[in-house]
């Protein structure tokens, strides 16, 4: 169990570092450790949902990849920044939006993978690390870029808004109907899909740390 536990908790432990060192001015360790356990406990509920669509209705590989699970998931993590993070006065510069979207979108990941580990073994790890958990970190900072474009700029705020949920959950939707689509080499589409949007995650991060200022 400590091994499964440790497993799951690592990988988001290391891109939470990543991201949280990134940031000029450090945010309060007790608000990021927050928003990490909203993200966590998204997971029962959404969970719920996503059986329960699963199960007593048919629905289509794109249906599912697309609404079942990216868009609740997504929205719900949209949700939960608007709600605790949007308003809030530690929110003040633009890459505070990724710290907190990261935070949000780790806590769900971890708590799905270790459910997941329990379930299918822990030599699932390392794929989990590099896919799913990765992934979710890499939403979140599509997710965070745009809240703080909200945030710091007047110009176009509802739009950006918007933005901070449609990119994750398009970007989800694609991931999940690879995953539920691709029967043989996998890796093929993933890793072209992985290395593309680190690539982009990153130039969103190191764009946002150069406007990292008092709000406008």
């Amino acid at each position: 169990m400590f091994a499964i536990l440790t497993a799951g908790i690592a990988p988001a432990f290391a891109l939470m570092s990543f991201f949280y060192l990134k940031d000029k001015y450090t945010e309060p360790f007790a608000l990021i450790l927050k928003t990490f356990f909203m993200g966590a406990l998204l997971v029962f509920p959404i969970m719920f949902i996503q059986y329960g669509f699963q199960t007593e209705i048919h629905i289509s590989m794109f249906v599912k990849s697309f609404f079942v699970a990216a868009f609740s998931e997504e929205f719900f993590k949209w949700f939960i920044f608007i709600y605790v993070i949007y308003h809030h006065t530690e929110f003040d510069a633009h890459y505070d939006g990724i710290v907190y979207a990261v935070a949000i979108s780790l806590g769900f990941a971890t708590i799905e993978n270790i459910l997941y580990l329990f379930v299918h073994g822990i030599h699932y790890a390392f794929s989990r690390a590099l896919f799913p958990v990765s992934l979710h970190a890499l939403f979140g900072v599509l997710m965070g870029y745009y809240f703080g474009k909200a945030k710091m700029y007047r110009k176009n705020r509802n739009w950006n808004i918007f933005f901070a949920f449609l990119f994750p959950f398009l970007l989800h939707g694609v991931y999940n109907y690879i995953i539920g689509t691709v029967s043989s080499n996998l890796f093929l589409p993933l890793i072209p899909f992985m290395i593309i949007l680190w690539i982009v995650c990153l130039k969103r991060v190191k764009h946002a740390a150069s406007k990292n200022v008092d709000v406008i």
